[in-house]
């Protein structure tokens, strides 16, 4: 099991300055750039704290439509990136990592999708925001993990292929009264984790509260006293009554979570909660891309007009 980082208690003084010296140079050029910094939840914990906005998909995708700054620094993974660019075609879209991508997003195809699409003619194409834009361009709405059962249920259709999480999919098809068809897609990082790994934690922590993203299994969520995007981990912590919370996510949020909630204790089941990709991104990349505006990320003019369509309606409807 992995308990959430103490914030900064446990660095030394010589990553402490370290960290404070790149921090000063990392904003100045921001300011030199006229720059903003979005940060995903799972990043590391020195990437969260020079974070302009911390979120997860959906707030960071508000955050790039919204924002009036001329170029926009991605911490996060590539489809991530993608979507600001769509987003924001005018603007600069930076990712520090270029090689920080995402598996999941790899695990649907536009051939692939066009041919489920030819079997499924009368079916909507819903896609998670974890997907590449050329997917979101074969799509009729994109969505969140925060937003996938409402975006499911305001679609007009009865049949609705969900692409790519296989999880979040059969998550959502529970809370509707629509046909799901499901693409055998998952998250590498929350599908590892099994309801044994939680149970077993809880025999250890009998009086916490668990709380589950919907990308892991459903034996894990069976088990969950409440199934919430990493937006909706945020506030249900500093909501709960509970001292102790089991995690089932990736163990990067637990940094935020305990910066938050000092009083609180974060507890992770298991020690494969780790996504590669999202700790690609370092202090020294982020300079880097700043510094010399690398890894810009632009998505191809008819392509972006079409994925942005999918993804200006699911910000519609939320």
């Amino acid at each position: 099991m992995l308990r959430a980082a103490e914030n900064v208690e446990h660095l030394d003084e010589v990553e402490r300055k370290y960290r404070a010296e790149m921090s000063e140079k990392i904003a100045l050029l921001k300011e030199k750039r006229n720059a903003i910094l979005l940060v995903h939840n799972y990043q590391r914990e020195e990437i969260q704290d020079i974070a302009d906005i911390m979120g997860d998909s959906l707030g960071l995708s508000r955050a790039a439509a919204a924002t009036d700054r001329d170029v926009i620094v991605f911490c996060g993974v590539h489809f991530m990136a993608e979507s600001a660019s769509i987003l924001n075609p005018e603007k600069t879209v930076l990712l520090p990592v270029k090689e920080a991508g995402c598996p999941m997003a790899d695990m649907v195809t536009v051939e692939a999708l066009r041919e489920m699409k030819r079997h499924y003619p009368d079916a909507i194409v819903v896609t998670y925001i974890n997907s590449s834009a050329a997917v979101k361009a074969e799509s009729d709405i994109c969505c969140t993990s925060a937003n996938a059962i409402k975006v499911v249920n305001s679609v007009k259709g009865d049949r609705i292929i969900f692409v790519p999480d296989r999880n979040l999919g059969r998550y959502v098809a529970q809370h509707t009264d629509k046909e799901i068809i499901l693409w055998p897609g998952y998250c590498e990082t929350h599908d590892c984790l099994r309801a044994a790994d939680v149970l077993e934690c809880k025999r250890n922590y009998p009086d916490a509260e668990v709380i589950a993203h919907p990308e892991c299994r459903q034996e894990v969520l069976e088990h969950a006293d409440a199934i919430l995007s990493t937006s909706g981990m945020v506030r249900h912590a500093r909501q709960s009554k509970a001292r102790t919370i089991i995690v089932g996510t990736e163990v990067g949020i637990g940094y935020r979570l305990k910066k938050e909630n000092p009083d609180k204790s974060f507890v992770f089941p298991s020690e494969c909660l780790v996504c590669p990709n999202m700790k690609l991104t370092t202090l020294d990349s982020v300079y880097n891309s700043l510094e010399n505006m690398v890894h810009e990320i632009r998505v191809d003019e008819e392509t972006r007009r079409k994925a942005n369509l999918a993804l200006s309606r699911m910000l519609e409807v939320t």
